[in-house]
């Protein structure tokens, strides 16, 4: 592009013959700066233009991913053609909000969960203040009963008669509040420390004391009767062992539990040390005769 000369109004230049003032092209505004191109014939302009427009397409896509990589922001490029492509702004990870609806549902549901926890756990509280815990009754209430504690608590029977007697009487009865018989009563007057609770429940063919008690106690037919099976007879009173067979005695309203030895302990009580297998239909008693000699 030329330069231009300045002329004056009356046809003459500002300026002296010898002296040409030279103002540089100024674009006008709005116009496009293009680089200048050197004369090329029409195939190298071609190629031209798609080198500049493989320049655009790279810068396009630099925008693109730092638009990707910043929320919230878009990139736009002016293309040849003087078309804006503008890139949407990416949405930030992480960020999605959860409805107002289904925050107040789940407080709501963590609310009664939380209440029906604390209900339970003051239910049971409860139930165990009012009517004694099942725990009282059983095998490891009965394992502390006939495992050493009698040693300095009088827990068992004073006579050994009614040691076993008391064997028989857990198995009737029936806990009102748990509607099973007195298994820490029936398996606590055993010798936890000789696995004599574990002897008897073997010789019944059951794997427990506690799994015994709970099935005789499914044979009895008649409480007050087989409760009362075994009462008190005479024995030495310088013994310190008393053998009880069931069979001595007229066994009614349940299973005969075969029989027993019974071994004075601390504090004058006693405590069963033995147990036996026997029938558990005991035939009649055996009744002595005399011939009138």
């Amino acid at each position: 592009m030329g330069d231009v000369v300045e002329q004056r109004g009356d046809g003459t230049s500002g300026q002296s013959d010898d002296e040409i003032e030279i103002v540089p092209d100024v674009p006008r505004a709005g116009a496009e700066l293009t680089p200048a191109t050197p004369d090329l014939d029409p195939e190298q302009l071609r190629q031209f233009q798609q080198f500049q427009e493989f320049q655009r397409f790279q810068q396009f896509q630099q925008l693109q991913q730092q638009a990707a990589g910043g929320a919230g922001q878009s990139a736009s490029l002016r293309t040849a053609t003087g078309t804006d492509l503008t890139v949407p702004p990416q949405p930030a990870q992480g960020t999605r909000k959860v409805p107002g609806w289904l925050q107040w549902l789940g407080r709501k549901l963590l609310g009664w969960l939380i209440f029906f926890l604390l209900l339970a756990i003051f239910a049971t509280w409860a139930f165990n203040e009012l009517f004694g815990s099942d725990d009282d009754n059983s095998t490891e209430a009965a394992a502390r009963m006939g495992g050493g504690t009698y040693h300095t608590e009088e827990l068992l029977a004073k006579e050994p008669h009614e040691a076993v007697r008391k064997v028989y009487d857990a198995i009737a009865q029936e806990d009102p509040s748990t509607n099973r018989p007195l298994i820490a009563e029936a398996c606590g007057h055993f010798d936890n420390d000789r696995g004599i609770q574990q002897l008897f429940a073997t010789n019944t063919g059951h794997p427990d004391c506690r799994a015994a008690v709970l099935a005789l106690h499914e044979q009895v037919t008649h409480i007050n009767d087989y409760a009362e099976s075994i009462f008190p007879r005479w024995y030495d009173p310088d013994a310190t062992t008393v053998r009880v067979d069931s069979c001595d005695f007229a066994v009614e309203g349940g299973p005969a539990l075969g029989t027993f030895e019974v071994t004075q302990v601390e504090m004058g009580q006693w405590l069963i040390t033995d147990h036996e297998p026997g029938p558990t239909t005991c035939p009649s008693p055996r009744t002595s005769t005399t011939d009138g000699n």
